[in-house]
């Protein structure tokens, strides 16, 4: 049976200044298995982001241990984090974060620039990329040429260029209308269903939330069940 895609055991994230101690998450406890699209909801403040940046290796918690794709990522230094998240994890925020005077296609190559890959293995695996969100026709165009789920669409295959085995979206159609939001959660679903990949998705849609595998619920910190 194969680990679990991400293992949070006891996972606290506690933010301290001078004056105020902070609990952002109180002794999480979760588990994803691989191939599970599940969703994270909870009113703004909750810890549904911080949660999102502790399992995607951008943050550390304070106590607790997290595995992802069955490895003890506690005691590994940056350089070895920042390879896991460039080889194994994709990311889609609310904001779309492309390159204004990079083309689309450029945009989308730019996590493989990390990697050992030739430039033409680079062309074609963003070309790929694009093809699956349906921009097949807009590789040669410029962000602000686009629209903006056009441009979500763009981060999304740049999240996915390198074939990561978990994507995490952050309120990835928190900016854009019904209809590309519809669009935007569809092309997750296939990915999902597709590729097998893992897909944590942190919305306030109640509806996008139930057509996903789980909804994780999360309230002052803690997870409700």
């Amino acid at each position: 049976m194969s680990a679990p895609a991400i293992s949070l055991q006891q996972v606290s994230k506690v933010y301290q200044t001078d004056r105020v101690e902070t609990t952002a998450l109180d002794q999480i406890n979760l588990t994803i298995p691989q191939g599970e699209f599940v969703s994270i909801m909870g009113p703004s403040g909750c810890g549904k982001s911080t949660l999102l940046n502790l399992m995607g290796l951008l943050d550390a918690p304070s106590d607790g241990d997290i595995q992802i794709l069955g490895q003890q990522v506690a005691h590994l230094k940056e350089k070895q984090l920042a390879t896991i998240r460039n080889l194994k994890i994709g990311f889609v925020f609310q904001s779309f974060h492309l390159v204004p005077d990079l083309s689309v296609l450029d945009n989308v190559e730019i996590p493989l620039l990390y990697r050992s890959v030739s430039s033409s293995a680079r062309r074609q695996a963003a070309r790929d990329a694009l093809e699956r969100v349906g921009l097949k026709a807009r590789m040669s165009h410029y962000p602000t040429q686009l629209s903006g789920g056009q441009q979500q669409r763009v981060a999304i295959a740049r999240a996915i260029v390198g074939q990561p085995a978990i994507l995490f979206a952050d309120e990835p159609t928190g900016n854009l209308d019904s209809q590309m939001g519809k669009e935007i959660l569809s092309i997750l679903n296939d990915l999902n269903q597709q590729s097998g990949t893992t897909i944590v998705m942190v919305t306030h849609d109640q509806h996008q939330a139930e057509q996903t595998g789980r909804i994780i619920r999360i309230h002052d910190g803690q997870m409700i069940h």
